[in-house]
């Protein structure tokens, strides 16, 4: 394990879901701030970095655990960068696709 990262924000660097959840069923605070990067922010970005990077196709994995933990999906990074906005930059539809659903939800709830 990285002495950088939190533990949950290793998850997220290396996308591996399995951790991430069993981190965030511990307790984990789905909106951990670390660095410049909330864990929802740096997962939209670990995804579309990674599929730059490889040139495999866009996962959504991480991005997924998090919003079903309950991770803020409109919650900006201390750079002002929301979750929206990191996806966007990517291309990451699948991510965007998943934001609005959980934001109309949210907004849904609150009516």
């Amino acid at each position: 394990m990285s002495d950088y990262w939190t533990p949950a924000h290793h998850a997220v660097e290396h996308e591996d879901a399995e951790t991430l959840a069993r981190l965030l069923a511990d307790g984990t605070d789905p909106d951990e701030v670390f660095s410049n990067m909330t864990l929802l922010t740096h997962a939209i970005d670990a995804e579309g970095d990674g599929s730059l990077q490889s040139g495999q196709p866009l996962t959504v994995h991480t991005t997924a655990v998090l919003l079903a933990f309950g991770a803020d999906p409109e919650l900006a990074d201390p750079d002002g960068r929301t979750p929206m906005d990191m996806a966007k930059h990517y291309g990451h539809d699948l991510a965007v696709k998943l934001l609005r659903a959980h934001i109309s939800g949210r907004a849904a709830g609150n009516r």
